[in-house]
């Protein structure tokens, strides 16, 4: 074959190696779950996160795809996957009704408004606490127990727990919550947890399990915990009005103060949307 016809039939297999690439890629994107804000914990974490058919061996983050308004997003996970390792991210019902969960990395100033108005609503809620909240605000960890909320762990260094392998490190990371808030309280705290970042494996959530835990990721959130941007008013309203549902676990951050702000009204506005708040409790009731 001449030098130059050797070249062309070289160059047109290239051609089409890479038109066959873009061609899968542009299908790829086309059919890849909708991406959405995680809710996942910390300042450094992606706001968005795939959604995966089924509960992942091994480590992965909590993800979720809204499909339709008023519904239950698709998860990185089922309801009857998850519960093997009892664990929840909603209640799969169709009453209205609402989960509430605060993650408190730190204090800065926000809590009190919080419990504020979940006192002038009756409302229920679970603070997911690390070391440092617990170190530096006993007080409040006094009031959410003195008002009858819930005072979960969320560890007490706030690693990524899904590259804990072994039980002894998994369990103090725990444990050390645990003797903390006993200390300032004089009770056991309730073993319900939750993975710091979103981050799990089913390997963790099995240890959890045999620690006596059930473990809560949740079906609503939004980018509520970045201190130099906040949402605004009508972004938070926009997120959290129009994505609730029935059962949600609904996931936001003491650290913001939109949170602090607007939570009187949003719980006012869930209320005249005919929603009852309710502790986790009663879902663990119910899937007893």
């Amino acid at each position: 074959m001449p030098f130059h016809k050797k070249q062309l039939k070289i160059a047109g297999i290239a051609l089409l190696l890479i038109a066959s690439y873009f061609a899968g890629h542009f299908a790829a994107m086309q059919f890849a779950p909708q991406e959405i804000d995680p809710g996942v914990l910390g300042s450094d974490e992606s706001d968005s996160a795939a959604v995966s058919s089924a509960i992942a061996p091994a480590a992965d983050n909590w993800g979720l795809s809204f499909q339709e308004e008023g519904q239950p997003p698709v998860a990185n996970a089922t309801f009857g996957e998850l519960e093997k390792y009892d664990t929840y991210y909603a209640e799969d019902t169709d009453e209205k009704v609402i989960y509430l969960t605060f993650d408190c990395g730190y204090e800065n100033g926000n809590t009190a408004p919080i419990l504020d108005a979940l006192k002038k609503h009756n409302a229920n809620a679970a603070f997911f606490v690390v070391g440092n909240f617990i170190s530096t605000s006993p007080d409040l960890i006094k009031r959410m127990h003195e008002e009858g909320h819930t005072v979960g762990n969320h560890t007490y260094n706030h690693p990524d727990m899904s590259k804990i392998s072994t039980k002894e490190a998994f369990e103090k990371e725990l444990k050390d919550v645990e003797d903390a808030y006993k200390e300032i309280t004089g009770e056991e705290m309730t073993r319900y947890y939750r993975p710091p970042q979103g981050k799990y494996s089913t390997e963790n959530l099995q240890m959890a399990k045999d620690m006596g835990y059930h473990t809560f990721f949740w079906s609503l959130a939004y980018v509520d915990w970045y201190q130099d941007k906040q949402p605004s008013r009508e972004e938070a309203f926009d997120k959290l009005l129009g994505r609730i549902h029935p059962g949600a676990i609904v996931l936001l951050h003491s650290t913001s103060s939109t949170n602090g702000e607007i939570l009187d009204e949003l719980l006012g506005k869930w209320e005249e949307m005919g929603y009852t708040f309710q502790s986790l409790d009663h879902l663990i009731d119910k899937m007893n």
